[in-house]
C-alpha cells in the first residue's frame, strides 16, 4: 500500500524500532470476525462453524459471514471487525440502566450493546448524518432489539435535552481513520499531516456534550479507529484537565493488545490503563480505547428537558378504530408476548412499542421511537417486518415454517406457495430453520409477499 511520506516519517519517528513491523501489516490482510446474537432463539443454531471464540467477547467468533444468509438477513449474527468487538465489552450493563451510542452508525457496537441487555434499561443510538442514520436503524431492526431508540440529532442538541441522564456513554468518535487504512484505501486519500488535530477538535466538542449528559457516576467510553496521539492519548488527557471528576479506568487486556502510551501526550495521567490495538500485534484493525468514570456522587435519576420547539403534528394515541385493528392483529401474539397499551404510541400511521417510562423523544429528530409494530391503513393493520424479527417461533400462534428455497424467494420479493387445505387466511410469521425472517399474508394457499422492497435480495 502507498502511505503519506509524511504519515511514513511521523510513525517512523513514534514508533522506531517496530515502525518497519507496523507499515508492513499495511499489506496484510485483517482477519474477520463475527458475532451471534444471544437475543434470538438458539443462536448457536447457524450454518457457520463457532470453533474460533474470540477470548475478549462472549458472542464473537473469528470467521466471515455472507450478507445474503439466511443467518445475516433474520439478526442471528453480525459481521465485525475483531477490535470494534471489544469497544462495547467495556460498557457496563445493568438491568435499568440508560445507555448512550453517541455516534453510532453503522452499528456494530449498538447492535453489540442491545444483545447484552437483554431487552432492559434503554439504548439510545444517535447518528448525526442522515444517510448513516437509516443504515443504523435497519442494522438495530435486524437483531430485534425492543429496547433501542435511533436519534438523528447533533451531540449538541441532545446536551440541551438530556442533562446529566445517562449511566454511560459510548463515543466512538469520527476521526482521520488511520487503523482502517488497509481495509478501506480511499481512507488514505484524504488524509494529511493538519486532519488529525482537526478531528481533534471536533472530537472534543463531541465529548463536551456527552459530558453534559453523563449521570454522576456514571462512565464515558471513548474510542477511535486512529493511531494518532492528537485523537488517542492527547483527547483523553485533555478530558481528564477539563473535567476533574472523570477518572480513567484500567481496561483489561488481553494477549496482542497493548497499553495506552502517556509519552505521547506528556501526560502525568495513568494512559496505559487506555487500550492500543495495533494492527502489527493484533488481529484486528487499528483502534484505541479509554474508559472514564464520573466520580460526583449519584443522584436521584433526572427527566429529559423540555426543549420549546414547533412539534411534528403527530398523534400519540391510538384512535378506537386503530386500538380494535391492533387487537384484532395481536390476537395471534401468545401471552409470552404481550405490549401493554401504556407502550403502544402512534406516530402518523404507525404503531410503535414505546415503553411509558421512557423519555418524550416528540420534538427531536428520530429514526426509529422504538420498535415498529406496523402500520394502520385502510381498515386493516399491516405488521412490519421489525415485528417478525422481534419474535420468537413461541411467540406467535399463526407460524408457517418454510423451506431454505422459499426463504429465498420470499427475501428476493416473489410470492410462495404453502400446501395444507387446512392453513386458514391471514397472517402468518414466517419461519424458517427456527428463524422468524418476516410475515407473509396467507391467501387461499399463496403466501404474498410483505419482505421490505428495499431490503430485497438481487437475484
Amino acid at each position: 500500500m502507498k502511505l503519506p511520506q509524511e504519515f511514513i516519517d511521523k510513525y517512523r519517528n513514534l514508533l522506531g524500532e517496530e515502525s518497519d513491523a507496523f507499515f508492513t501489516s499495511f499489506d496484510q490482510p485483517s482477519e474477520k470476525g463475527f458475532r451471534i446474537n444471544p437475543l434470538k432463539s438458539d443462536p448457536q443454531k447457524i450454518q457457520y462453524a463457532l470453533n474460533k471464540p474470540v477470548e475478549y467477547t462472549k458472542y464473537g467468533y473469528y470467521g466471515s459471514v455472507s450478507g445474503k444468509s439466511l443467518e445475516h438477513q433474520s439478526g442471528y449474527v453480525y459481521s465485525q471487525d475483531l477490535s470494534a468487538m471489544y469497544v462495547a465489552e467495556n460498557v457496563s450493563v445493568a438491568p435499568k440502566a440508560r445507555i448512550l451510542d453517541l455516534c453510532a452508525a453503522p452499528g456494530g457496537k449498538s447492535t453489540q450493546v442491545a444483545s447484552l441487555m437483554n431487552n432492559q434499561g434503554l439504548l439510545v443510538s444517535n447518528e448525526i448524518n442522515h444517510a448513516r442514520a437509516k443504515i443504523l436503524a435497519e442494522n438495530v431492526e435486524r437483531i430485534g432489539a425492543k429496547n433501542v431508540i435511533v436519534l438523528n440529532e447533533s451531540p449538541a442538541r441532545l446536551a440541551e435535552v438530556f442533562q446529566d441522564y445517562f449511566d454511560q456513554i459510548l463515543v466512538d468518535a469520527p476521526c482521520s481513520g488511520e487503523g482502517m487504512f488497509r481495509k478501506d484505501h480511499q481512507a488514505v486519500s484524504y488524509w494529511n499531516k493538519d486532519y488529525p488535530q482537526q478531528c481533534a477538535g471536533r472530537q472534543k466538542e463531541i465529548l463536551t456534550s456527552a459530558y453534559q449528559m453523563l449521570a454522576p457516576g456514571g462512565s464515558i467510553i471513548y474510542s477511535t479507529c486512529t493511531f494518532a496521539p492528537e485523537e488517542d492519548e492527547q483527547v483523553v488527557e485533555w478530558l481528564l484537565e477539563q473535567y476533574p471528576a472523570l477518572q480513567i479506568q484500567p481496561i483489561k487486556k488481553y494477549p496482542g493488545m497493548d497499553d495506552g502510551r502517556p509519552e505521547f501526550a506528556d501526560s502525568n495521567s495513568d494512559l496505559s490503563d487506555a487500550v492500543r490495538l495495533w494492527p502489527h500485534h493484533f488481529k484486528g484493525d487499528g483502534h484505541f480505547i479509554a474508559k472514564l468514570t464520573d466520580t460526583r456522587p449519584k443522584k436521584a435519576a433526572v427527566s429529559v428537558k423540555k426543549v420549546k420547539k414547533k412539534r411534528m403534528n403527530q398523534r400519540q394515541s391510538l384512535t378506537k378504530e386503530q386500538l380494535a385493528l391492533w387487537e384484532d392483529f395481536s390476537a395471534v401474539l401468545t401471552d409470552g408476548f404481550h405490549f401493554s397499551l401504556a407502550d403502544l404510541r402512534c406516530y402518523g400511521d404507525h404503531l410503535y412499542f414505546y415503553q411509558h417510562s421512557w423519555p418524550d423523544i416528540s420534538h427531536l429528530k428520530f429514526m426509529r421511537p422504538g420498535l415498529l409494530l406496523g402500520q394502520f391503513k385502510k381498515k386493516r393493520f399491516e405488521p412490519a417486518y421489525t415485528l417478525a424479527l422481534a419474535l420468537h417461533p413461541q411467540d406467535c400462534s399463526q407460524i408457517l415454517e418454510v423451506s431454505h428455497d422459499d426463504w429465498a424467494k420470499y427475501v428476493h420479493g416473489e410470492t410462495i406457495l404453502a400446501g395444507g387445505s387446512s392453513l386458514r387466511n391471514g397472517w402468518k410469521l414466517l419461519v424458517c430453520e427456527g428463524k422468524p425472517f418476516a410475515f407473509g399474508k396467507l391467501v387461499n394457499g399463496t403466501v404474498k409477499n410483505f419482505f421490505p422492497k428495499g431490503l430485497r435480495f438481487e437475484a
